[in-house]
C-alpha cells in the first residue's frame, strides 16, 4: 500500500517536505455526485491513499500522516461508522505485509479505547512488524483529536512527574504527544474545499504551511500532490524571524 521532533529553524528548506499531514476530505460528496452511497466514496478514498503513499515514498518524503477518523466522527450514522471500522480492519489486514516488504513503518495514533479487541490486536501486530523499517513512516490518526492529544499528554506527564504540575514547559510535554517520534509537519494538505484544520494535530501544526484544495479526496493523485509541493516551494518559512535573517549567512 502503501525514512524526533525538533524546534530548530532549518538553514535551508529541502526540495521535498520531510513531513506531510493530510485531511482526506470529500469521500462522501464524491460518492453523492455519482449517485452512490457514501461507502463507495470511502472505498475510493483508500485507493487515493495508496497512490499518495506510493508517491510520497518515491519522492523521499520521510513522514506522511493522514486523518482517517476523528473523535467527532463517532457522531456519524452508525452504519457508516461500522463500515469505516470494518474498512480500517480490512485495509490493515490486507496491506501490512506489503507495507513491510516496501520498508514502510506504520504508526496508529489516537484513542484506542473504543476499538474492538480484534482491531487493537491487529494494530499492535502491524506496528511491531514494521517497527524497524527505515523508509516512509505512515501515521494514521484514528479516533484522534488535537485537543485529546494535548490533554492525554498532559495527564501522562503529570502522572510521571507530579512535581512539574505548575512548572512544566513545552519541552517537558512534547515527548508525551502522540507524534513525539516525528518532526512537526512541513506541509498540511486538506482536500474537499474546507479551509480549517478540524482538531487535527493542533500542537504540531503551529508553523506548518497550510494548503487547501477544492479537489475531493478520491480524485487526489500524484499530480495533485506535485501541485501542492510546488506551492510549498513558494512559501518562505520564517519561524518567527524576518526575511532578512533567513537570507543572512550568520
Amino acid at each position: 500500500m502503501f525514512s524526533s521532533s525538533t524546534k530548530e529553524i532549518p538553514q535551508e528548506i529541502a526540495a521535498v517536505p520531510r513531513h506531510i499531514a493530510v485531511i482526506m476530505d470529500g469521500n462522501g460528496r464524491w460518492a453523492k455526485k455519482r449517485m452512490m452511497p457514501r461507502i463507495f466514496g470511502h472505498k475510493r478514498g483508500v485507493e487515493a491513499l495508496r497512490e499518495t503513499v506510493r508517491a510520497c515514498d518515491a519522492l523521499g518524503v520521510g513522514y506522511l500522516t493522514v486523518f482517517a477518523f476523528s473523535n467527532e466522527n463517532w457522531r456519524r450514522p452508525q452504519d457508516e461508522v461500522s463500515f469505516l471500522m470494518g474498512l480500517f480492519l480490512k485495509v490493515l489486514s490486507g496491506e501490512i505485509t506489503r507495507m513491510h516488504d516496501n520498508n514502510i513503518r506504520l504508526k496508529i495514533i489516537g484513542n484506542r479505547e473504543h476499538f474492538s479487541p480484534e482491531l487493537i490486536t491487529l494494530i499492535d501486530a502491524a506496528e511491531i512488524k514494521t517497527a524497524d523499517n527505515t523508509g516512509l513512516t505512515l501515521s494514521i490518526a484514528a479516533d484522534y483529536g488535537g485537543r485529546w492529544d494535548v490533554m492525554h499528554a498532559t495527564h501522562r506527564l503529570l502522572a510521571d512527574r507530579p512535581d512539574l504540575a505548575t512548572t512544566f514547559t513545552e519541552e517537558d510535554l512534547s515527548p508525551y504527544l502522540a507524534m513525539a517520534y516525528a518532526p512537526e509537519p512541513d506541509l498540511f494538505i486538506r482536500t474537499g474545499g474546507e479551509q480549517r484544520i478540524s482538531n487535527f494535530l493542533l500542537w504540531q501544526l503551529a508553523y506548518t504551511e497550510l494548503y487547501f484544495s477544492d479537489m475531493l479526496w478520491p480524485d487526489f493523485d500524484r499530480q495533485a500532490l506535485t501541485v501542492a509541493i510546488d506551492w510549498y516551494h513558494g512559501r518562505e518559512r520564517r519561524f518567527g524571524r524576518i526575511s532578512e535573517q533567513l537570507q543572512s549567512p550568520c
